[in-house]
């Protein structure tokens, strides 16, 4: 287990500890590998960011791109809708989450990229991610259908975008 505290790397096994030095641009080289964080919303939690986050974590896996994909709302439901839930069981995925949250600062703070489905974002704390708006989703109440044909075309565009920003 390697565990990076300032400049040091502490390298923790079984027998003992050992310490290596970092360097600057060493441990800067280190922060730039990590995986992407894609932040999905939507107002309740509950349906279109819970299947665009099954579709991307898919799409991501399939593809080899390595990347946190996280869902909240910005007005949650208690439960994920169980029409979406058993729509995304039915078709093979999981859900991706359990219940739905309230998306906070520290997640907006985090995400490289967010994705609004149909949100509200002007009372949201600016995040240091791209910002992008797929307000014209339709409610998956209303036309499921729609909601995951235009989902998961954007889905599978973003994945793309991200791989040719890795340069693969």
């Amino acid at each position: 287990m390697e565990v990076r505290v300032g400049l040091t790397l502490l390298t923790v096994w079984a027998g003992g500890l050992a310490l290596a030095a970092a360097s600057p641009a060493e441990n800067n080289i280190a922060q730039d590998r990590r995986p992407p964080t894609v932040l999905f919303l939507c107002p309740h939690g509950a349906a279109k960011s819970v299947l665009a986050s099954a579709y991307f974590q898919r799409v991501a896996k399939e593809r080899g791109l390595n990347v946190r994909v996280e869902s909240a709302g910005t007005d949650p439901d208690p439960t994920v809708a169980p029409a979406i839930a058993a729509h995304l069981k039915k078709n093979g995925y999981e859900v991706p989450v359990a219940t739905p949250r309230r998306v906070t600062a520290a997640d907006m703070a985090a995400a490289d990229v967010v994705i609004s489905i149909g949100c509200d974002v002007k009372d949201l704390p600016p995040g240091s991610g791209s910002l992008r708006q797929w307000d014209d989703v339709p409610p998956p109440s209303e036309d499921l259908s729609r909601a995951e044909r235009m989902i998961r075309e954007r889905v599978i565009q973003l994945v793309d975008e991200l791989l040719r920003k890795q340069g693969r």
